[in-house]
C-alpha cells in the first residue's frame, strides 16, 4: 500500500473564469439550482460564490475575454450528477429555453449499452458542461453517438 499526504481527498468547488459575471451568474444559479453565497462587487475584482445547503460548489471569477479554448491543455468539462433521468431531462428543458448550445441532441448513454448517461451542453462562455445520471439511460432506447469512446471524452 502506498502512503499519500492526501488520504482523505475530495473534490472541493471549481473554479471557473467568465467574461461576464452577472450572465454566469444567472445561468449557473437557473441551471444547478446554485444560490448566491458572496460576491465582490469592486469593478477591478468581480467574482460570485454559488453553492448548496452550505456548501461552496462554483465560484465565477470576471477576468477573461473570449471563449473557451477546447483545444488548449486544461479543462476538458465539468459533469455533475443528479438522480435521475427526470431530472436530466429537466435540465434540458431548462437549457433549450436558455438557449444553450448541445453536443449531441437529448440525453445519451455514456457508450452503447450503457446505464449511465446525460446531456452535454456549454455554458455562455463555451465551457463544456454535462448533467448525467448512474442509471435509466439504457431503457430509453438512445445510442451512444460513438462506439470507440466514451461520450464525454469528445465532444
Amino acid at each position: 500500500m502506498s502512503s499519500t499526504a492526501t488520504s482523505t481527498l475530495q473534490t472541493g468547488h471549481i473554479g471557473l473564469n467568465v467574461t461576464d459575471l452577472d450572465r454566469s451568474t444567472a445561468f449557473y444559479r437557473s441551471v444547478l439550482g446554485l444560490e448566491l453565497v458572496k460576491e465582490g462587487t469592486d469593478p477591478e475584482r468581480r467574482f460570485a460564490f454559488l453553492g448548496r445547503d452550505g456548501r461552496l460548489v462554483v465560484t465565477l471569477w470576471q477576468q477573461s475575454a473570449g471563449a473557451f479554448a477546447t483545444a488548449a491543455p486544461g479543462l476538458h468539462h465539468l459533469s455533475f450528477q443528479v438522480d435521475s433521468l427526470d431530472e436530466v431531462r429537466a435540465a434540458e428543458r431548462l437549457l433549450r429555453e436558455l438557449g444553450a448550445g448541445f453536443a449531441h441532441d437529448g440525453v445519451v448513454p455514456h457508450s452503447e449499452g450503457a446505464a449511465s448517461g446525460g446531456i452535454f451542453f456549454t455554458d455562455p462562455d463555451g465551457i463544456r458542461l454535462e448533467i448525467f445520471t448512474p442509471q435509466g439511460v439504457d431503457a430509453t432506447g438512445a445510442t451512444a453517438p460513438t462506439g470507440t469512446a466514451p461520450t464525454c471524452g469528445f465532444f
